[in-house]
């Protein structure tokens, strides 16, 4: 019987399935690290106390995009091809999820409902990377290679997690409750499928590289099936509900820099 901690102990294990890993985690990162940044830049003026937030959220995705990229150089590989169908960020555009990147190239400044479609946005995918990472501190955060990065990359995503909480909760109050709370649920509704569609994906390809028997293949992406059934019928509501977090202001200081994994 397989567990999460042996599958990703297998993956770590190679170096190909490790570069596929990384690669995917590190173009991910990056995305949110571009996207974070031209929202700052384009935030309206009747939001512009939200930039120098919105701007630390930018620089920790660049950060979690470095630190991935180290992990990489510190065993001698070097960066692979995302493949597309393995691509969560660019599927959730394509769905209409977030801003458009033709937006947030142009020079224009957003509206209010723009930064309220972001924070929705990123308060329903924010929730599944810090579930994630929750899972993997758990089964990793000691682990001599990968556990100071999933450690420090956890934090991180739940100050994010925390920051979207707040800052919907403030513009709900003033007045913006049930946009919000229709972008939620649209947002919602959509990222299960591309999170299920992107679990295929990468476990099709982790198959082939680990050479896995049909029928682990085949266990795996039944159990991955069956979260999105749980998902689409009640998961997905811990992704749209609000609540005040218990850190005040988690993204009101300085981003913190990469550490060293050489």
């Amino acid at each position: 019987m397989f567990s999460a901690r042996s599958l990703f102990q297998e993956i770590v294990d190679n170096d190909d399935s490790y570069r596929l890993f990384c690669s995917i985690a590190a173009s991910g990162e990056a995305q949110g690290g571009w996207e974070n940044g031209r929202i700052a830049a384009l935030m309206p003026s009747s939001l512009r106390y939200l930039a120098p937030k919105v701007t630390r959220h930018g620089a920790d995705e660049d950060k979690h995009g470095r630190i991935f990229q180290a992990l990489l150089r510190k065993r001698g590989l070097t960066p692979t091809e995302v493949p597309e169908e393995a691509d969560y960020t660019m599927l959730l555009e394509r769905r209409g999820i977030g801003l458009a990147h033709d937006k947030l190239r142009r020079d224009g400044p957003l509206t209010e409902l723009d930064v309220i479609t972001y924070l929705a946005h990123s308060r329903v995918t924010e929730q599944r990377a810090a579930d994630q990472m929750v899972m993997l501190k758990r089964h990793f955060g000691d682990h001599p290679e990968v556990g100071k990065a999933i450690r420090m990359i956890s934090q991180d995503e739940e100050n994010h997690l925390a920051y979207c909480h707040e800052e919907l909760l403030r513009l709900a109050h003033a007045g913006h409750g049930r946009t919000i709370q229709r972008n939620l649920h649209d947002c919602a509704r959509a990222e299960i499928v591309v999170y299920r569609d992107v679990s295929l994906a990468v476990m099709d390809h982790m198959s082939r590289i680990l050479k896995w028997p049909k029928a682990k293949s085949a266990a795996l992406a039944a159990g991955i099936r069956a979260m999105y059934g749980y998902e689409r019928l009640a998961g997905w509501r811990r992704m749209v509900s609000l609540r005040m977090p218990e850190r005040r202001d988690p993204l009101g200081g300085p981003a913190t820099s990469a550490p060293e994994f050489a």
